[in-house]
């Protein structure tokens, strides 16, 4: 799954796409989540998600905060807690080295299930190093380790290995699922579709 830590649709494809695995047979699939970034040359710290929203597409604070306000509700429906007037957008790729090396001490689904949390609930600043350190610590990471990671060039060969890959697919949104390399699905699809993906990827 190509997906950001900022990208709600994104939270919204991961929670779909639990859905359809919970009722299968354990073991049918196996996820990894690979990096994305939907604005490699925003700032480390951008505002708010209103504030940036309403930048990027020439709207007022308020008609920001209306749009918000739709998903919010829509992730209510799903589960899923979004807070974007607390929310604070920011460059990603720092996250999503803390995601690979999260996915190489076996916690993958740990850290990406406290980084969105993290961003979309609780206000943590998604591109600062110290923020993502406590992020990781509540996943179980080191967060010393972390914070001499991300003081490096730990684990950005890595994300920039998802992202040529992507490009090398044709990728330019997402969510984005690719399947066995075999079917591919963009969109935060309901589960009976990406169900019938897996069935059909499975298939050969």
């Amino acid at each position: 799954m190509w997906a950001d830590i900022v990208c709600s649709w994104c939270y919204v494809g991961k929670r779909h796409l639990e859905t359809t695995l919970a009722g299968l047979p354990e073991g049918v699939a196996e996820v990894r989540w690979r990096s994305f970034e939907l604005d490699p040359a925003i700032p480390a710290d951008a505002g708010s998600a209103d504030e940036e929203l309403a930048r990027r597409r020439n709207l007022t604070i308020e008609e920001a905060r209306a749009m918000h306000e739709e998903t919010e509700r829509m992730g209510e429906e799903l589960g899923i807690r979004f807070d974007f007037a607390r929310a604070r957008r920011g460059n990603t790729f720092d996250a999503h080295r803390v995601l690979h090396m999260g996915q190489a001490e076996g916690r993958g689904q740990e850290i990406v299930n406290r980084l969105l949390e993290a961003y979309f609930a609780e206000g943590e600043p998604i591109g600062d190093p110290a923020a993502l350190a406590r992020i990781a610590a509540g996943a179980g990471l080191d967060p010393d380790a972390v914070a001499a990671m991300l003081a490096g060039d730990g684990y950005a060969a890595d994300v920039r290995a998802d992202e040529r890959t992507a490009a090398e697919l044709g990728i330019n949104a997402v969510p984005f699922f690719v399947f066995d390399r075999r079917l591919a699905l963009a969109g935060a699809h309901p589960p009976e579709t990406i169900a019938e993906a897996l069935a059909q990827a499975r298939l050969g």
